[in-house]
């Protein structure tokens, strides 16, 4: 049965990455190009918003998996991940990434002339950031790839055995409101003892805490799903539950951060916050799309199959629009709303009028041929 609400879901969060990128460029924390001015109070929203919203695309991708494998074989299942994955990544690299590291570029004085200076002869010499070659924010496609491909044999035979151990373990702790925060344990571990050994870098190799972590949330969205309706009652009638959960993690994980200094002790404990936070915040947000979602419409259409392309575009547009707004003397609010209107605006110009309609252009950005089958919520995508 098609959930219609993890459409919505894919198409909500990929939304808020948009807005969150454009948040980038005025928070202080590190990314590409910054404003004139950075604005200190923005990263709270900004911490919570990033708590959950890569987690949980990696648990709709596995879920999505779960789909994808019932119409497939594994050799096709794998043709077509690459098809949609690596495609895209490469045509990414070529094209779209290049112009982001030009403005990075020309901002920091390492760089002068016009983008055809920079386009080819100088974009593809030496790997980011010390050099120009990058995948930049399509880092989510090589993981998904990845972990499309190596679980496969594992996928598979827990595709055509339901009534595995494993899955049976899985539908008797999706049976009981907090039966799912069992899971929490592994995403404890690698965040207490993997994390301060291998800091975020989104470069694949060596990058061993996102791989792990990752790996495991796209492997418990593909066991989650394999369930059913266990699932989705347990976190529907306990959406609630789960909020006043999700608000009273965030809020101590928060204030142990304001607190105190960090130590073994505090990183210890702020992790076990962290990780029932993330999970507390995406089982809200399968609960609520569960109960308020879980219905198509003409939108819902239009805008599963326009979100890849939108990831795709979206942060060039982003760095490009912040690199002519950032000397300009104007607010916060100004600014924000222009690169955000601006980027969604300009993608959907580019999807509407190039990517959509042109044949041989759809598959360079992740699309099947316009009357090609639409498979369930399979997420071939987002995002630093």
């Amino acid at each position: 049965m098609r959930r219609f609400d993890l459409d919505w879901l894919r198409v909500i969060v990929f939304g808020l990455l948009i807005m969150y990128h454009v948040g980038m460029f005025f928070v202080p924390w590190g990314w590409h190009i910054k404003n004139d001015i950075l604005y200190s109070e923005i990263r709270w929203p900004m911490l919570f918003v990033n708590q959950w919203r890569l987690p949980i695309l990696f648990v709709i991708s596995g879920m999505g998996t779960y789909y994808a494998l019932s119409k497939r074989t594994g050799r096709q299942f794998a043709y077509e991940r690459v098809k949609r994955l690596f495609l895209p990544l490469v045509v990414g690299m070529l094209l779209i990434v290049p112009p982001q590291v030009y403005f990075e570029r020309l901002d920091r004085g390492q760089f002068a002339g016009g983008y055809f200076d920079f386009w080819p002869s100088q974009a593809f010499i030496g790997v980011y950031p010390e050099g120009n070659f990058s995948w930049h924010h399509l880092w989510f496609l090589p993981y998904l790839l990845l972990f499309s491909l190596v679980l496969i044999p594992a996928l598979l035979y827990l595709r055509k055995n339901p009534q595995s151990g494993l899955i049976r373990l899985a539908g008797r702790l999706a049976s009981r409101p907090f039966g799912l925060f069992w899971l929490v344990i592994p995403l404890y571990f690698w965040e207490s003892l993997v994390e301060p050994f291998f800091p975020s870098t989104h470069a694949l190799w060596g990058d061993w805490f996102n791989v792990i972590n990752y790996l495991t949330l796209f492997f418990y969205g593909f066991l989650l799903i394999s369930v059913k309706d266990i699932f989705w009652k347990t976190v529907e009638a306990n959406r609630r539950k789960y909020l006043y959960l999700g608000i009273l993690a965030f809020s101590l994980m928060v204030g142990l951060r304001m607190a105190y200094e960090d130590s073994v002790i505090i990183h210890f404990t702020e992790a076990s916050f962290k990780v029932i936070n993330l999970w507390a915040w995406i089982l809200v947000l399968f609960g609520y799309a569960a109960a308020y979602l879980n219905r198509s419409s003409s939108t819902l259409s239009y805008a599963n199959e326009a979100v890849y392309p939108f990831y795709i575009l979206h942060q060039t547009i982003t760095i490009a629009l912040g690199f002519y707004l950032m000397h300009l003397p104007w607010g916060f609010w100004p600014k924000f709303l222009l690169m955000v209107l601006g980027t969604f605006g300009i993608a959907w110009l580019l999807y509407e009028f190039l990517i959509r309609r042109w044949t041989w252009i759809r598959p360079l950005f992740g699309l099947k041929n316009a009357k090609a089958e639409k498979p369930q919520a399979e997420v071939v995508l987002h995002f630093k």
